[in-house]
């Protein structure tokens, strides 16, 4: 191989309902990247066990999963969508990175601080290890570019720092075997076997906010159904929250500028430039010096808009779950393929007999 596939990979867990947020942030752009790429999106059910060890609707909430993805556009012909736990060369991958990474390195990621809270100690370990594994997804497959948001950024450098050290570990075992390509890192040259993935960050609105609090992220954990949208809620359910969703006294502003100071109101106009495909500036541009009692209508109209399509065909995929069955099931077969042939490297690297 003289240099890397351009590949992209993603995932989303299997915890909780889809809601706008993992739509605007993740999927809407998962779609947007078939386009002139390979693509490789999974439903990452190993992970959902660091956030709650038993689950009793797993199936459901990853057959969901895999629903929005088709739903919203996603072509499982032409790229992959499988269910993580369907490839088990993700978890082989990811003790051999638990070796790899560094004490420290895990010390530092602040997602960890923030979901363990105060007792850490009874915390989960797989908590703790969470992106060595989510590393081993990436590059399992090798990919070189993941859609990210803005809280993922520090994993994917993690991942990036991992996959350095096992090439400068492994240097001269991955010359010798010849499968590694030829790259620069900053000014260094590498003979590397794993690619420096980077991340894909952009859009207007790469981070969805509450909609009872513009401070805070749209979680599928709030307590309160009025902070999200979610992708399964019908056209009533829309219109209410968005018509309760919190602003302030003022009008919308003329500029951007203008949105400084009020989360609310900045998350309302991002919302809408997200799904309008426009900028800021061009929301603002239309509704600038107008009240919310006017904008908060248009922004439902277009919610239902862009929504309700996406809605009905996940509730027929769900009610006939054996058509995602399946694409889960053709996609694990192709995702282990591919995951087989860098574990049979990776192996081989290290020096493991198989």
């Amino acid at each position: 191989m003289s240099e890397f596939k351009k590949l992209v990979f993603s995932g989303v867990q299997p915890t909780g309902n889809l809601h706008l947020g993992n739509y605007l942030g993740a999927i809407r752009r998962f779609v947007a990247l078939q386009e002139g790429n390979d693509c490789i999106y999974c439903v990452v059910d190993m992970h959902a066990l660091t956030a709650q060890l038993v689950h009793d609707d797993m199936p459901s909430q990853t057959r969901s999963i895999a629903a929005a993805f088709i739903a919203a556009g996603i072509d499982p012909e032409k790229h992959i969508v499988f269910n993580q736990s369907a490839v088990p060369q993700h978890a082989e991958l990811a003790w051999i990175f638990n070796c790899v990474a560094r004490i420290g390195w895990m010390n530092r990621m602040t997602q960890f601080k923030d979901k363990a809270g105060k007792d850490r100690e009874q915390a989960s370990l797989g908590l703790y290890a969470y992106p060595s594994l989510m590393a081993a997804d990436i590059l399992v497959y090798r990919a070189t570019h993941v859609p990210v948001g803005e809280d993922q950024k520090q994993h994917l450098e993690l991942a990036r720092d991992i996959a350095m050290k096992f090439n400068l570990d492994y240097a001269e075992h991955i010359g010798r075997t010849g499968y590694g390509v030829d790259i620069t890192v900053g000014d260094e040259p590498v003979h590397a076997y794993f690619p420096m993935v980077e991340p894909l960050i952009g859009g207007p609105a790469p981070r969805v906010m509450s909609l009872r609090d513009g401070t805070k992220k749209m979680s599928k954990s709030d307590p309160s159904d009025l902070s999200r949208i979610n992708l399964m809620d019908d056209e009533e359910a829309i219109s209410k929250k968005i018509r309760k969703a919190k602003t302030d006294p003022d009008g919308l502003p003329s500029e951007v500028e203008g949105l400084q100071g009020r989360p609310e109101a900045d998350n309302l106009v991002a919302i809408y430039a997200a799904l309008a495909d426009k900028s800021k500036a061009e929301v603002l541009a239309e509704f600038g010096g107008q009240q919310f009692s006017v904008f908060k209508p248009a922004l439902v109209d277009l919610a239902i808009h862009v929504l309700a399509p996406i809605t009905g065909e996940m509730r027929r995929l769900m009610d006939d779950t054996s058509h995602i069955d399946a694409i889960l099931r053709k996609g694990g077969e192709r995702a282990r393929a591919r995951a087989d042939v860098t574990m049979k490297q990776v192996r081989d690297v290290i020096g493991f007999l198989y």
